[in-house]
């Protein structure tokens, strides 16, 4: 088995590279997914959230209600730490649990967006940076995604820079050119990856 993390700033492209990588037949452990699973209505999670921020952060038909939870943390690091303490080690079970599931030569692709930030990088195998130019981030973020500018702004400079993540990155998929140069590139690493994952089992 290899476990693959895979990051990248927002914008960059990291979602399609993980599209790539499991229609070439990778596992996929997608923390942000998880992190939305683990507090579903009955949860344990979402229960645990309610005792610690109150029944506000809910919606009326009993789902979490995100954007409010988002605004009570957003700049407050005591708040934010008191719902990372919550959530983090469910992800982190959650996540220990489906790669447990997977064949012993399997491939395992980690797709944790905070990666960098939160100096993950020991936990795998290899790190696959998903890079683009901060202009590229940017053109992406307000072209296609429909954000203004100054909030696009802000949630780049809320991420690790670009240095941090290349810094920590084993293999580099660039990123700044069309959609269509991004697949040769993922395949080309695959047939690597694949290799490797074989001689770990061995």
């Amino acid at each position: 088995m290899l476990k693959l993390g895979l990051t990248g700033g927002i914008g960059a492209g990291k979602s399609e590279v993980s599209r790539i990588l499991t229609s070439l037949g990778a596992v996929l452990i997608d923390s942000d997914r998880i992190a939305r699973e683990v507090v579903e209505p009955g949860t344990p999670g979402l229960t645990a959230v309610v005792t610690e921020f109150g029944p506000e952060v809910l919606t009326a038909d009993g789902h979490l209600d995100r954007p409010r939870l988002g605004a009570i943390v957003f700049n407050d690091p005591e708040r934010l730490s008191a719902l990372n303490a919550i959530i983090h080690p469910l992800v982190r079970d959650r996540s220990a649990e489906l790669q447990a599931a997977a064949a012993p030569d399997a491939v395992v692709v980690h797709d944790v967006p905070l990666l960098a930030e939160n100096k993950l990088a020991p936990l795998y195998d290899l790190v696959m940076v998903v890079d683009a130019t901060p202009e590229t981030q940017l053109d992406r973020l307000v072209r296609l995604r429909g954000m203004a500018e100054d909030e696009a702004r802000a949630r780049m400079a809320a991420q690790a820079t670009r240095a941090d993540r290349l810094a920590i990155a084993d293999v580099v998929i660039d990123n700044n050119g069309p959609i269509e140069a991004l697949e040769p590139q993922v395949t080309k690493v695959w047939a690597d990856l694949v290799a490797r994952a074989a001689r770990a089992e061995g």
